[in-house]
């Protein structure tokens, strides 16, 4: 009912917006983060997740601090209808999945996905109770986020404010986000902490065959080959052929979803394709025609740890809004600035969680951002293209649309 209730508020908040200018940032911020964490390895991050939690904090930015998040996060200057694009977006994801409760009682009869799309995305600020926030910033996240003010007391009980964020993330999340928060990183000097939780899981548009997964060789991190329970599966699909790649995209049931395998045509071609992977490559994907293709994808599970991302913000230019330097944060529209009690982000910390198999695609993923105070053509039909995902790969799961990535990450070892 909470869910339903955010919804409707965002609804009437974003009649008159779109969500093209948040689903390019979403990309956009995705990528340049995307580059600039670990190079070795499986990885998974939610662009729509971090961008949704840093929107809500850039709500509360002002000077300096605003214009610095306005580049790094790729909002129009000084373009506050930034945030009704975002509720554009979240009605949009909201209709997707709505979409998808219709379509499966109808494929229910010819033996098709049984099961809709669930899509939970919630925000909620955990605020200092005695802290003097103001009512516009507070009311403009509600209103264009459904984020609801939770007051807690981090003076007294940082430790007890943690398991209470977490506790709800966990929750949000099917169980699927725990300790999103880590043990001590919130302490006395907390005064708001503004979180996005995000589950998602869906069934394909056409369900792989059990019967048809077996083991395949796959080139692990790019190198000697093992066998990894692969599925195949011949379908029509969004394809397109790319430089140095080829990308396939599978629709999950409505269509207006779908997961996005990007293969590098090199066995060892993962990083070069990830060097020059554009917003404008993610759009194609979305508006690929479609083919024939016999797919053979790898299952796969990536569950990672907590990522902190303050690292990676500061290197692409958000220095100001983690006090660098010293006096330099300046939310002054979230809550009063004043010389020695200020506010200034301390952490933002992400955690996602994707599975794929047979039947789907299960994910979610969860980002807080901590602040402390301071002191084709007719004719024959072609022949169906056959693609082997048997090395390291990239992925997405897309909003058709408006071509925003829910998630985004690499695969170099399916195991």
């Amino acid at each position: 009912m909470k869910i339903a209730a955010a919804i409707l508020a965002m609804t009437l908040t974003a009649t008159a917006a779109t969500p093209d200018a948040a689903s390019l940032a979403v990309n956009q911020l995705g990528l340049d983060l995307y580059r600039k964490l670990p190079a070795a390895g499986n990885l998974c991050i939610s662009p729509y997740s971090i961008q949704s939690a840093l929107a809500m904090t850039y709500a509360g930015a002002s000077g300096a601090t605003r214009a610095e998040m306005e580049r790094v996060l790729h909002y129009a200057k000084g373009d506050d209808t930034i945030h009704a694009s975002f509720a554009a977006l979240q009605n949009a994801l909201a209709a997707a999945a709505e979409k998808s409760v219709k379509l499966t009682g109808e494929s229910k009869r010819y033996g098709g996905p049984s099961e809709p799309i669930t899509l939970n995305i919630a925000n909620r600020l955990f605020g200092q109770k005695d802290y003097e926030f103001r009512t516009p910033f507070t009311s403009l996240v509600k209103s264009n986020y459904g984020a609801p003010f939770a007051l807690m007391d981090f003076k007294k009980n940082a430790a007890g404010a943690t398991r209470e964020i977490n506790n709800w993330v966990s929750g949000q999340t099917r169980n699927r986000i725990r300790d999103l928060t880590p043990p001590r990183a919130l302490d006395e000097t907390t005064r708001l902490v503004l979180v996005n939780a995000l589950y998602f899981k869906a069934a394909w548009a056409d369900e792989f065959s059990e019967h048809a997964t077996k083991k395949e060789p796959f080139h692990v991190n790019g190198g000697a080959t093992e066998n990894v329970p692969t599925m195949t599966n011949q379908s029509h699909y969004r394809y397109t052929k790319g430089d140095g790649f080829a990308a396939v995209g599978l629709p999950y049931i409505g269509g207006d979803l779908q997961f996005i395998v990007i293969v590098p045509d090199e066995v060892k071609g993962a990083a070069g394709v990830e060097a020059k992977l554009k917003p404008a490559t993610l759009a194609a994907c979305a508006k690929a025609e479609q083919r024939d293709v016999i797919l053979h994808l790898p299952k796969f599970k990536i569950e990672p740890p907590t990522v902190p991302l303050s690292k990676a913000l500061q290197q692409l230019g958000m220095k100001t809004a983690f006090d660098i330097p010293a006096g330099s944060a300046d939310f002054d529209r979230m809550a009063p600035r004043r010389p020695d009690d200020y506010l200034f982000v301390s952490e933002v910390f992400h955690k996602t969680f994707i599975a794929l198999d047979e039947k789907g695609t299960e994910a979610a993923a969860a980002t807080a951002v901590a602040m402390a105070a301071a002191g084709a053509a007719p004719g024959e039909p072609p022949k169906p293209i056959e693609v082997r995902v048997d090395r390291p790969f990239l992925f997405a799961i897309q909003h058709v649309p408006s071509g925003a990535c829910l998630f985004l990450g690499r695969v170099m070892d399916p195991k």
